[in-house]
């Protein structure tokens, strides 16, 4: 095995690890993967009863004057400050704590109240609702409610709920996706009652301001059947700890009022005591937060898709170009329905997965990544459209519009902020890969014990590989089910649900027949696997969306309306379907590979003479004085300081 293959299967072995091996409550995605379209799983859509409802519209109703009055989000863009009496009158109604127990001082909201709240706070000022989100979603309260000791569940959250705010360090300057290349170490003090850690987390959103944070470190490796086995381990860490700072704050192109940088710890002494879980489970304990932390971020993407068809609908009324209104040009009224097409499915998504997160009865470690996945996809082209269908306008500043008299509609800040999305909390290519390898978690099961060593491989041929195979394939080959029962959809949407119950079992045998094409080798087709989690999430996205569209046929009282949206998504979800099957079995993806291949040998530097390639000399004017004082702070000719630098710029 070469250098780095050792390295990627190191990478490869401490993801596996991390992973939450059982499945202890059903999937309706995984069942999906695995030929089943399980219908009555999901129908009817779960709305939020009257009363739970009400406790979110009530909430919300509190937050309006406070956003009102304490921020402007024009101002919070221009100059990436939230002022600190927004903050202050934020923690005071308990924003801060909305997912934490009554029991500790929280609000205790539902999953499905949250996600609303943080979906409205961020379609009035998307940086305020990053400090929320990263605060909850991710931060400290979610791991010590589920990992935590009795203990430190009393010690923090208390506070946390009061607003001491909270933040997650995972990311490091060098270490994204790979944990296996984390270089923070904490190593136990002789007598093991502390940990002494170094190194340097980046891009931790609200880490220049929290109180308290999620900290992951590695911790000295175990030796597990002959092989190191690498340790990480979270820790709750307090800010004013000495050896702590705050090295840069970062600054992005959109929510530029959110708190983001670079931090290092140097000697810092934690308490042993202070450690979540078990050393080692750090990684595992990051996996199980996200899975219902992440459901944030598309009810966000969501409120903002329904933005930009509250105002994209005006604007292609008012606006009038040969002779009529834009709206009724095809190019942009596609443009207009797309948005509210992928909008209402996006919802759909959403709030089915929040749903399930609530009930507690579904695993939607799948769900959450899709919903993650599909709708900042959505969000972010959904952004894009807006701007481009409110033309020049949408490319100008709100400022500069009003100051010339204009509604200042700020489109080109739509886009800017909602690009992050698909990159905070796992970019949609690593979302891609995390659902891929959920979803051929049935055939995997089946297909380790035949690489492991010492396993009796004929046995388990036998008793294993060889039942399940002959009783599961034969069924992927028979009619899919179509009687399903829905009494407010029309033909065309029975015929979409009859669809979605036939392209499953189709998914479930070409995944099964491309695995045996390629066996340890598909893990190199990232693009043929994207193909098949693309087709799962359209697949999912259509029930879901024919799901939600059957509730609000009992209460519209426009139905047609409702259906005709129902209809565009799945016609469109139906062809994006059919062009990934295609692409699984004839595609030229290894041409991509031979020209990223010339790229990174600099074969095309030649082609890319006659453009200025250098950092602009005002740049580096300002990094040279950067070097300049951290030399003077930290000692000349540090390495480890130009380093920092580097990434901060």
């Amino acid at each position: 095995m070469q250098v780095g293959d050792e390295k990627k299967q190191v990478s490869l072995d401490v993801a596996e690890d991390s992973r939450h091996e059982e499945w202890e409550a059903p999937s309706f995605v995984a069942d999906l993967f695995a030929g089943d379209f399980n219908w009555d799983q999901i129908h009817p859509y779960p709305l939020q009863s009257a009363e739970e409802k009400k406790i979110g519209d009530d909430y919300i109703a509190k937050l309006r004057p406070i956003l009102e009055q304490h921020i402007d989000p024009s101002e919070v863009d221009r100059t990436g400050i939230i002022p600190d009496d927004a903050i202050r009158a934020l923690k005071d109604v308990g924003a801060f704590g909305m997912k934490i127990a009554k029991e500790y001082g929280g609000l205790g909201l539902s999953q499905t109240n949250y996600s609303r709240i943080c979906a409205y706070i961020s379609s009035y000022c998307a940086s305020t609702g990053a400090w929320i989100t990263a605060h909850q979603s991710i931060g400290v309260a979610g791991p010590l409610k589920l990992f935590g000791t009795k203990e430190q569940k009393d010690r923090y959250l208390p506070r946390i709920a009061k607003g001491a705010v909270s933040a997650f360090g995972l990311t490091e300057p060098g270490v994204g996706s790979d944990p296996a290349k984390m270089t923070t170490f904490a190593t136990p003090t002789e007598d093991g009652k502390h940990y002494i850690v170094n190194g340097q987390k980046l891009w931790i959103t609200n880490g220049p301001v929290a109180e308290v944070m999620i900290l992951m470190a590695r911790t000295p490796s175990i030796m597990k059947n002959g092989k190191e086995k690498q340790q990480i381990t979270a820790f709750v860490f307090e800010t004013d700890t000495p050896g702590f700072e705050v090295v840069h704050r970062c600054d992005f192109m959109g929510i530029r009022g959110i708190q983001n940088g670079l931090l290092s710890f140097k000697d810092v002494k934690i308490p042993a005591e202070n450690i979540i879980g078990n050393p080692g489970d750090g990684l595992k304990i990051a996996l199980i937060t996200l899975v219902n932390g992440r459901l944030s971020i598309p009810a966000t993407a969501g409120a903002g898709g329904k933005k930009a068809i509250t105002y994209g609908s005006k604007w292609v009324k008012q606006r009038e170009q040969w002779g009529a209104p834009i709206g009724k040009h095809q190019n942009t009224g596609y443009k207009v329905a797309r948005i509210a097409a992928e909008t209402y499915a996006s919802e759909a998504i959403t709030w089915m997965s929040c749903a399930f997160a609530d009930s507690g009865k579904m695993d939607i470690r799948i769900e959450a990544a899709m919903a993650k996945y599909f709708c900042t996809e959505v969000g972010c082209q959904n952004a894009d459209d807006f701007l481009q269908i409110r033309g020049g306008r949408g490319y100008e500043t709100a400022e500069s519009l009003a100051a010339r008299g204009e509604d200042p509609v700020p489109a080109e800040r739509f886009v800017r902020d909602a690009r992050i999305a698909r990159i905070v909390e796992g970019t949609s290519e690593i979302m891609r890969l995390y659902i891929a390898r959920e979803a051929m978690d049935t055939h995997v099961r089946q297909i380790v014990p035949f690489m492991k060593p010492g396993v009796n491989k004929l046995q388990h041929f036998l008793k294993s590989f060889f039942p399940f195979y002959a009783g599961w394939l034969p069924k992927q080959f028979l009619p899919a089910k179509s009687d399903f029962k829905t009494d407010h959809l029309d033909s065309r949407n029975r015929a979409h649900l009859a669809y979605i119950a036939r392209s499953s079992k189709r998914l479930a045998r070409t995944m099964f027949f491309t695995m045996a094409k390629y066996g340890p080798k598909l893990e190199r087709e990232q693009m043929i696997m994207s193909n098949f989690v693309d087709i799962g999430t359209d697949l999912f996205a259509m029930a879901a969306t024919l799901n939600y569209a059957d509730a609000h046929l009992a209460t519209c009282a426009d139905k047609q309306s409702i259906q005709d949206l129902a209809d565009l998504f799945c016609s469109d979800a139906r062809k994006r379907i059919e062009t990934n099957f295609k692409a699984v079995k004839k595609n030229h993806n290894n041409k991509y590979n031979v020209v990223a291949g010339h790229a990174m040998d600099g074969k095309y530097d030649w082609w890319c003479d006659g453009t200025y390639e250098d950092v602009p000399p005002g740049y580096m004017k300002n990094f040279n004085a950067s070097i300049k004082a951290f030399e003077a702070k930290h000692g000349e000719g540090s390495m480890a300081v130009e380093e920092e630098l580097l990434v901060s710029k």
